[in-house]
């Protein structure tokens, strides 16, 4: 795959930011006192949108395109 540095999502990216609100939401659930099953729903959902981050980026620079997870 040929890498193309256009294609390379910046900070300001709805994709990014939504996954930088996502871990916001974790840590604050985290300062509330949430436990449980609802602390690892929004666990989980920050580390899947920064992994999509991830995965699109590198995707973007010419590297894997299959996930190995």
């Amino acid at each position: 795959m040929m890498k193309d540095p256009n294609s390379v999502l910046l900070p300001d990216h709805p994709m990014y930011t939504d996954a930088v609100e996502a871990m916001k939401r974790y840590h604050q659930a985290q300062a509330d006192g949430v436990r449980g099953a609802e602390l690892e729903r929004l666990r989980l959902l920050a580390e899947h949108r920064f992994q999509a981050v991830t995965d699109y980026q590198l995707r973007a620079l010419g590297g894997p395109s299959e996930t190995s997870h």
